[in-house]
């Protein structure tokens, strides 16, 4: 496998200027169906996978990535992180769900058939494995690892004279001045403890001084203070950067919080808590003011998960479950600190550039570079960014252009996941003050980001900008910009359609497409969606744009069983689907008939997928793919070969039921030829990637593709080397 510090150079970088012949994965002329499709059982749960269980399935190629060590060793730490805040949101959300749908009674399965208690049972089963797994893998592996490059984490049996001495300081000067303890007795019940936070189990003997037994005693670890602990240079060893828990520190100096009583032990633990938020539309009058209600309670929703010290006694675990109302399935023991999602701040805090991904400067399509003005550059053709190969700035400038030119009306913009603090949100409120008409469309329930959304919400309407929630029923989820300009006494319409968020941190992070076009067609069908969001009346006619809840999921069904039929009919068929999630049982019921009928059909699905492949007569001509690498895949691609009259369509919509029936979604067509043509040779790279593919197996596993005696191809790699700076 190449280093990820050395690129791999495609043997063909990909080329917009011309069409070439599909390279891999062409299909049979001639190939017929196997029988008639109308006698296929596609209703059969044996042939879907469980969506909780696939999702634990990509956790797990998460982690995998810990032990590649083609990754630079601080990314490999991270990418164990990662799987720890995977796993919390995972049990907050999903795990939660299926606690909440048995409490409720209710059986009902989803297409696979698996009963709520089995899955849940499985959960259990698959999470502890890989949790001891990966305390191992941090334990025995990246901590001796980091070790050797001067980076140590000390154990409180590895301090020094000097580090003691500088630990009971700051625990003097900054913890002890904000801990508070909590003593277990009739007056003093078990307090509510906030969802994730770091606590601790005391056992104590002797008396107090009001003259009462010892026994428990519950101590929160402060909010406030970081988890983890750079120790100054002069304690540390020569050459070396070392670091101390907080919740070491507190360990070690527990018997001062409870002077005179003897702690006999002191244990951490950390509850998971049910974080989904639940708005009902019928009963909301004001949505801002009931997700602020419903934030708070976020913090203190009933139990999941009960993670504790390996060290915990028996029967402290036992009255910790108790009082969560936990089972021991929810019982998770762990060799070292129970919240290592806070290990993130070593990555902020050590500056060594060897030990990370090489950096790089995104690029920019020649066409960007011709004109001083975005608009004029956009009027010369459509422009198609792939970040984060490409910059997102020029969609940020697109925006601030827009804000400070005299000829722009009006801008209208749909925000999911943005920071309040984002150049978008400022050229959004320097437009409003200026005297622009400004409509911004904010999904307030974007989960996670309701805090933010709330804050850019109130930001944007003091500047004058007209504010939306969207739809209450259907979360806003498309990636939609639309400015109207006048030029030469003519009103003209500029978009830009995405497939993810208006967000510059995750555009350099997460693999996404954005379009900037003047197609007056495909402007119009913005303009509409936008016009649907903010007013009401019936669904209006859209001539490009595929469009949740209305025609998406109708179309996309139909695109596959015409290339069904053209199989059917003996013609070459060929299909690519990348997104990230593959769930919504029609969507694979369509994916079954077309290779039922000869369809090649090779799909690229991040992360969950429940369509189970190569199953004889069903699905033997699918494939299906799993990409994990440095960045997130994010991209949401379908390609049909459609008879040689290819179509590339780009859409901010995964393949799930959510998406198709219970949000606002759009999905375009990319009507420039060479766009289109960029588009699947980047698919096809993705297609021959030999590094860090996942190839998922008809029993719902995942391998890793091996890389044998064939040169290795890193599909980001390839794309960073083909579309980022050269500089």
């Amino acid at each position: 496998m190449s280093d990820t510090n050395q690129p791999s150079r495609p043997a063909e970088a990909p080329a917009a200027a011309e069409t070439p012949p599909l390279r891999v994965n062409r299909t049979r002329t001639g190939v017929r169906a196997k029988g008639d499709p109308s006698a296929l059982d596609l209703d059969d749960p044996a042939l879907y996978l469980n969506r909780e269980l696939s999702h634990l399935q990509f956790n797990i190629r998460v982690l995998e990535q810990a032990l590649d060590e083609s990754h630079p060793l601080l990314n490999r730490l991270m990418f164990l992180l990662i799987f720890s805040s995977n796993l919390d949101e995972f049990f907050e959300i999903r795990v939660a769900g299926l606690k909440h749908q048995l409490a409720l009674g209710n059986d009902s399965t989803g297409a696979d058939g698996m009963l709520p208690r089995q899955v849940l049972g499985e959960i259990s089963r698959i999470a502890h494995e890989q949790v001891a797994r990966q305390y191992q893998l941090l334990n025995e592996v990246l901590i001796p690892a980091l070790e050797e490059q001067h980076l140590r984490f000390r154990r409180r049996d590895q301090w020094t004279p000097a580090q003691q001495a500088w630990v009971r300081d700051y625990f003097d000067d900054e913890i002890m001045p904000v801990i508070s303890p909590i003593g277990l007795d009739p007056s003093h019940p078990f307090p509510r403890l906030v969802n994730k936070s770091l606590n601790f189990i005391v056992e104590l003997e002797g008396k107090d001084a009001f003259g009462r037994e010892g026994g428990l005693a519950i101590l929160p670890a402060p909010r406030s203070l970081p988890r983890l602990i750079a120790l100054p240079a002069e304690c540390c060893a020569e050459g070396y950067s070392e670091y101390v828990f907080l919740s070491s520190m507190i360990h070690a100096h527990a018997h001062e919080v409870f002077p005179g009583m003897q702690v006999r032990g002191c244990y951490q633990f950390r509850l998971t808590r049910n974080a989904d938020l639940s708005v009902d539309p019928e009963a909301v009058s004001d949505l801002a003011s009931a997700l602020r209600g419903e934030l708070l309670a976020r913090r203190y929703g009933s139990g999941v998960r009960l993670e504790v010290a390996d060290n915990c006694p028996e029967p402290l675990a036992e009255f910790l479950l108790k009082q969560f109302e936990l089972e021991q399935n929810d019982l998770y023991r762990v060799q070292g600190p129970v919240n290592l999602t806070r290990m993130m701040a070593v990555l902020a805090d050590v500056e060594r550039p060897e030990l990370r991904y090489r950096p790089f400067t995104p690029g920019l399509p020649k066409a960007l570079k011709k004109h001083d003005s975005l608009f004029e550059a956009i009027k010369d053709g459509d422009i198609l960014l792939h970040h984060p190969f490409h910059a997102f700035s020029p969609v940020e400038e697109l925006l601030a252009e827009a804000a400070r030119d005299p000829a722009v009306l009006a801008i209208k913009q749909t925000l999911y996941r943005t920071g309040a603090d984002s150049q978008i949100v400022s050229a959004l409120v320097e437009a409003a003050r200026g005297g622009k008409e400004v409509t911004v469309v904010i999904e307030l329930r974007a989960r996670f980001d309701e805090a933010d959304n709330l804050a850019l919400a109130s930001r944007l309407q003091e500047a004058g900008a007209i504010v939306i929630y969207g739809v209450m029923a259907f979360k806003t989820h498309a990636k939609l910009m639309h400015i109207v300009r006048r030029e030469r006494g003519e009103l003209r319409y500029y978009a830009h359609l995405g497939t993810g968020n208006y967000h510059s941190g995750t555009a350099k992070l997460y693999t996404d497409y954005s379009l900037m076009t003047a197609h007056e067609a495909l402007c119009e069908d913005v303009h509409k969606v936008f016009q649907q969001l903010s007013g009401m009346g019936k669904a209006r006619h859209i001539e490009h744009l595929l469009h949740a809840p209305f025609t998406l999921h109708e179309q996309m069904v139909a695109m596959i069983d015409r290339e069904a039929a053209h199989a059917a009919a003996g013609r070459r068929a060929h299909l690519i689907i990348k997104c990230n999630s593959l769930t919504e049982p029609k969507l694979i019921r369509a994916l079954y008939r077309a290779s039922h009928a000869g369809v090649e059909c090779d799909l690229i699905i991040r992360g969950m997928c429940c369509l189970r492949p190569g199953v004889p007569g069903i699905s033997d001509n699918i494939r299906v793919r799993s990409i994990v690498g440095r960045f997130l895949e994010h991209t949401r691609v379908f390609y049909f070969h459609n008879d040689a009259s290819p179509e590339v369509w780009a859409s901010s919509a995964d393949f799930m039921e959510r998406n198709m029936f219970h949000r606002v979604e759009t999905c375009f067509p990319l009507l420039d030829r060479k766009l289109a043509a960029r588009v699947r040779k980047d698919l096809e790279t993705y297609l021959v990637d030999n590094c860090q593919s996942w190839l998922l197996d008809s029993d719902g596993t995942y391998h890793k593709r091996e890389l044998g005696d064939a040169a290795p191809i890193s599909a980001q790699e390839t794309l960073l080397y083909a579309y980022a700076s050269k500089a």
